[in-house]
């Protein structure tokens, strides 16, 4: 069994959207509901969130933007730059929290308080570009989390696996430039899904040309085409990569049940992803990674999916 970390905050419940919106505290209420359900959070190693120093965020996101994004939350606006982004007056100093969960996680993982960690943190992250705010994401923590880990830790080349059903157009956008950062999303294809970006053709621009890979699903496609890809696409694409750090979007929303994807992924698709990504982690970054919540809207199987991709990670 592995020590596996677990980062959450009751703050993250204070970030509230408008009633009915997918991105609500009920997510996390749910994942917890399942981790104690399921007998989890006995097994797993408590990391307690900080807010993340303006400095980092500035290492990702323009700062006119930032300033932006917290002028709207004080003035109590209802969303930011687009409906979808449902916001509240405490929802800047939450993400800041989310991404600092992040930072706390990956502190713990390099200091080998932990093997690998998982943060059930909100709000998601990985539609944020540098000065966009997509997607219910504000502050792009994976992506503050890999600048972290370069600067903070000294790690040159950080791998960045997305398997949230929507292409991470944020992560991407981030790091198309940029040769030290792999980032690999496997997502539903861009003409049927949100934001309509991430086909086969975007492979990274100048420096990062060939470190960006994205593998579009076809709606209905699920497992058989999930093993199939993975299989083809991101197992050779790390191994060349070799990366010594791994993040990982973990997105939930590609199963049959959510509603939010027509990929129709199942449970046992899920778990397949979990143990390739966590063999992958094992053999070529020595297990350090750290895994983020990013979608997963349908509430009844949220908590199983969640479970099962922890109890991989810990090798429970």
């Amino acid at each position: 069994m592995k020590k596996t970390g677990f980062v959450y905050d009751q703050k993250y419940l204070e970030h509230i959207t408008f009633e009915g919106h997918p991105e609500s505290h009920y997510r996390l209420l749910a994942i917890l509901e399942g981790l104690q359900e399921n007998g989890l959070m006995e097994i797993l190693q408590q990391i307690s969130a900080a807010p993340a120093d303006k400095r980092w965020i500035e290492a990702v996101h323009n700062i006119k933007y930032i300033i932006k994004f917290e002028d709207a939350c004080l003035m109590g606006l209802p969303d930011f730059e687009h409906q979808d982004n449902s916001i509240c007056r405490d929802t800047y100093d939450i993400a800041l929290l989310a991404a600092g969960g992040v930072m706390k996680a990956i502190d713990a993982v390099m200091s080998k308080e932990v093997d690998n960690a998982f943060c059930a943190v909100r709000p998601p992250g990985h539609h944020a570009e540098t000065d966009k705010a997509m997607g219910f994401c504000y502050f792009n923590n994976v992506a503050v989390g890999a600048r972290y880990l370069q600067k903070q830790w000294g790690i040159k080349k950080v791998g960045i696996i997305d398997f949230d059903v929507h292409h991470g157009n944020g992560t991407q956008q981030i790091f198309e430039n940029d040769d030290t950062v792999f980032y690999y999303s496997i997502h539903e294809h861009p003409s049927f899904a949100y934001p309509g970006t991430g086909r086969e053709f975007e492979k990274g621009l100048a420096n990062g040309e060939g470190y960006t890979l994205n593998t579009p699903i076809l709606p209905g496609r699920g497992d058989m085409d999930y093993r199939k890809k993975l299989t083809t696409d991101m197992i050779p694409a790390i191994k060349k990569f070799e990366p010594e750090f791994m993040l990982v979007s973990a997105g939930f929303d590609a199963h049959a049940s959510d509603l939010m994807s027509g990929i129709n992924l199942s449970r046992e698709g899920y778990k397949f992803v979990s143990e390739t990504i966590m063999n992958l982690a094992n053999k070529y970054s020595q297990g350090r990674v750290i895994s983020v919540l990013e979608g997963g809207y349908n509430l009844e199987v949220l908590p199983d999916l969640v479970a099962d991709h922890i109890k991989i990670m810990a090798e429970v």
